[in-house]
């Protein structure tokens, strides 16, 4: 479970940005969660059939994760991985041609369809249809020492998909968090409905396989970067496509 120090520091230093779409990106959550649960059913019982006759353990994966103000909740998955297989390297990110990960699991991880029961944690409130992928509490202490302004992407409900997801790949090292938290606060002081249904089509060309590249273009994303600054002065985040300047003031 989640360290209460570590969550009762994160609600101290987390507040809500209001904004006119913030009344009703939560209304739409419920809605394309209840659609996208009713179209994907089908989906979901043929995979959980491939996923219990073919290897050990239970077909759901839980996975204690962090959301808005440093909450801790429950994210459900189609079981993609080996049944216990943290149990000899502890809480880690999945790499390049991890052996844990079963033939199916390989399968479902390609076409996302392993995420699917994550419609039912947008649907009571967990998560949202867009925003920072959920980390997990086992990871956030270290990242937090490493990288100043971590805590940030925990203003706003994580997300199923959002512009770092389509954008860049998993993360698998300390530099991949700090691109990934560009693209989170990024998204964190400028989210709006423009945004949101350029990022849902964005998932769409994302599962197709269509390059990050090419994908950030046809769907007009901003291009984020890490900038350095001169000499003797932090390192700050910057957005090419003139994202708010409050992400100026976020060190690395």
């Amino acid at each position: 479970m989640s360290n209460p120090d570590l969550l009762a520091a994160t609600r101290a230093d987390t507040r809500s940005i209001p904004s006119l779409y913030a009344w009703f990106k939560r209304p739409l959550d419920v809605i394309l969660a209840l659609v996208g649960l009713g179209l994907s059913f089908p989906v979901l019982v043929v995979a959980a059939l491939l996923v219990k006759v073919t290897s050990r353990g239970p077909v759901i994966y839980s996975q204690v994760r962090l959301g808005r103000g440093g909450r801790a909740f429950r994210i459900y998955k189609l079981r993609s991985m080996r049944q216990d297989s943290e149990a000899l390297t502890g809480p880690c990110w999945s790499t390049k041609g991890d052996r844990r990960i079963t033939l199916v699991g390989h399968i479902l991880r390609r076409t996302h369809i392993d995420e699917l029961p994550q419609l039912w944690n947008i649907l009571v409130g967990d998560m949202s249809l867009i925003g920072p992928r959920p980390e997990r509490p086992e990871l956030v202490p270290g990242l937090e020492r490493e990288i100043c302004g971590y805590r940030q992407r925990l203003l706003i409900r994580p997300g199923l998909t959002g512009l770092a997801q389509v954008l860049l790949p998993p993360d698998s090292d300390l530099n991949s968090v700090r691109v990934k938290l560009a693209h989170d606060l990024c998204y964190v002081q400028g989210h709006t409905l423009g945004l949101d249904c350029r990022i849902i089509l964005a998932t769409v060309f994302h599962v197709l396989g269509l390059p990050a590249g090419v994908t950030r273009v046809v769907c007009a994303l901003p291009r984020v970067q890490v900038v350095e600054e001169r000499p003797q002065e932090e390192n700050r985040y910057e957005s090419e496509a003139e994202t708010p300047a409050v992400l100026a003031d976020v060190p690395v």
